[in-house]
């Protein structure tokens, strides 16, 4: 058996993003298909069709903005069953020939599909991880696998860990970025193959981990579109103690359905037999400890 993890990012502009995101779903080999096709389901449910039809793509940034959530405010009252019948008439003629009872309605139905999404993901036991890192973190200069990377490749080889003893069978894992452009994928490439055969733990977590990445276009894969969602709702809305970037009150719910998609790993670390690590990490420093001193 395996675990597909598709990867993507978020807030790495430094625009807008409170925090940079890398941000990845595990979702077992076996369950893909069946939740792809939940996923259509639940497209064609809320919105009246396929919005992803076309061009569009439903990106966190693009469907989860403010805006979405104050037109889904605003007058007039829309009952339940007639949001998807309005919303499709939006997808097929434009926003510009769109009233005001469609354009809440379209707003209404993004909110309600990202729901969906997240309660899909939860039915199939699907899993987040994801390295939130401080926009003014300090840099590392070494060249080598950055910390959000080895982060998320450390929580995900414990989940491997974790399947493998549950199963009694190895739980292999393969790795799916969103395409970068080709200097960024060769770079990430090389990095993530000296990081795998030249380091002890590199070597070490190989043995559950594929360590030759894939690279696919986002609007083509529905697993990078979900990936995207939680990097998205991470950024602007989960917070831990020491995160002190506001966060958004309306993405609440997600948040709350996204901590019940995290991994919580127990391993002896630092002295402590029962050490907790979870799926999801906060990095204020991208420097190495010999880089720190």
């Amino acid at each position: 058996m395996a675990w597909f993890l598709f990867i993507d990012e978020s807030g790495q502009d430094h625009r807008e993003s409170p925090y940079e995101v890398l941000a990845g779903v595990a979702i077992l080999d076996a369950d893909l298909w069946d939740l792809v096709k939940e996923l259509h389901d639940a497209e064609t449910t809320n919105f009246g069709r396929r919005y992803s039809d076309g061009e569009r793509e439903l990106k966190g940034k693009a469907i989860l903005k403010r805006k979405t959530f104050a037109k889904a405010r605003t007058l007039p009252e829309i009952l339940p069953n007639e949001v998807s019948a309005l919303a499709k008439a939006v997808l097929d003629n434009g926003a510009q020939h769109g009233s005001e009872r469609n354009i809440k309605a379209l707003s209404l139905a993004k909110i309600s599909y990202v729901t969906d999404v997240f309660a899909i993901c939860e039915n199939y036991d699907c899993k987040i991880f994801a390295s939130l890192v401080h926009p003014a973190a300090p840099q590392t200069t070494g060249g080598g696998l950055r910390k959000d990377y080895g982060y998320l490749f450390e929580r995900f080889f414990y989940f491997l860990e974790d399947q493998t003893t549950l199963t009694g069978f190895p739980q292999h894992g393969i790795i799916v970025f969103d395409e970068l452009d080709k200097t960024r994928s060769h770079i990430l490439i090389d990095q993530a193959h000296k990081y795998f055969k030249e380091t002890a733990i590199g070597r070490h977590r190989a043995e559950l981990i594929i360590p030759e990445p894939f690279f696919v276009h986002s609007d083509l894969t529905i697993g990078i579109q979900i990936a995207d969602l939680v990097a998205y709702c991470l950024s602007w809305g989960f917070r831990l103690p020491t995160m002190e970037k506001p966060a958004r009150e309306e993405l609440a719910p997600y948040i709350a359905q996204l901590k019940r998609l995290r991994h919580r790993a127990v391993r002896s670390i630092q002295g402590k037999s029962d050490f907790e690590v979870w799926s999801v990490a906060y990095i204020d420093d991208l420097r190495t400890a010999s880089e720190k001193l």
